[in-house]
């Protein structure tokens, strides 16, 4: 059984759905995602989770309706002066990362600021990703190494020269990725951080991921046998037993989460969802489907 992950990597998906199921614009979902950020702070230093990294717009997202992306931008300026108290106060470090080029010089601005004023936080390191793609990644730290050694070529670049000119140094590898809204992919998220990260899916929609699902996702990473390529006799022996494969019980909710473990080139999915999403290895889920209490976030 694993510890509660260090590092919580967070795809938030689901605020446009939740909106058009509501019958309201697609704003009113990212403004409920964003109100409830703080929740999922607290919520993680509370379970002494070190570190979260929150995908909030990625590099593909400008291609959405430009009136959808002046509203993001929008709230992202909000949040920062909003929340900057708060994170101060919670000792939360806030780090922006991403491409900032695009920014406004209002954001850049309260990016510099929020980063400066809660840079001694100690109780957790907040990453939200913005203008983030994992492809954008690579290549600005592959540039940034050959800046920083004009003399050397890319063949003497190596996986550990290359990860101080991430955007993400110096944090740890994610332990495990969530997804909300139903998803089963890394939409060029952290993707080279992720080679081992323990990735779970929900159908649950962001603005309805509650503090009873996050312990959902907690409680299944727990089960997980993180091997890093090694064999189960290699690992410590209360960690190599396996879960036990057992049939999904009829009438389970379509919204119960799947679970996806990516390592070297193998795909297994696990979870109850089995008439949904494809299953070598169906297991029971150790907690029951969460339930929506209070919205979160944006993506």
């Amino acid at each position: 059984m694993n510890p509660h992950p260090n590092h919580i990597a967070i795809i938030m998906d689901g605020n446009g759905r939740w909106s058009k199921k509501r019958l309201m614009p697609r704003s009113v979902g990212h403004l409920m995602g964003a109100s409830n950020l703080r929740s999922v702070v607290k919520a993680c230093v509370q379970k002494k989770v070190k570190h979260v990294t929150v995908f909030a717009f990625s590099t593909e997202n400008w291609r959405r309706p430009p009136e959808e992306v002046a509203t993001l931008f929008d709230l992202f300026v909000r949040y920062l002066k909003t929340e900057l108290t708060e994170l101060q106060s919670q000792g939360i470090r806030l780090r922006v990362i991403g491409d900032h080029s695009a920014f406004t010089p209002e954001l850049q601005a309260q990016i510099n600021l929020s980063e400066r004023l809660t840079a001694q936080g100690t109780s957790l390191d907040l990453t939200v990703a913005i203008n983030y793609g994992g492809r954008w990644d690579i290549l600005q730290a592959t540039r940034a190494w050959q800046n920083a050694h004009p003399y050397e070529s890319l063949e003497q670049l190596t996986e550990e020269g290359l990860e101080p000119y991430l955007s993400t140094h110096p944090l740890p590898e994610p332990d495990l990725l969530i997804r909300t809204g139903g998803e089963s992919r890394l939409s060029n998220f952290l993707i080279w951080q992720c080679a081992y990260t323990e990735l779970y899916f929900t159908d649950v929609l962001w603005p309805e991921f509650d503090d009873q699902a996050l312990q959902a996702a907690l409680d299944w990473y727990t089960q997980r046998v993180r091997r890093f390529g090694k064999t189960d006799e290699q690992i410590k022996p209360h960690a190599s037993k396996k879960l036990k494969a057992q049939p999904s019980h009829s009438g389970e909710s379509p919204s119960d989460p799947v679970a996806l473990k990516v390592e070297m080139n193998s795909v297994t999915h696990t979870g109850t969802n089995a008439g949904t999403h494809p299953s070598t290895h169906p297991i029971s889920n150790p907690s029951s489907n969460p339930s929506s209490k209070r919205p979160l976030f944006l993506k």
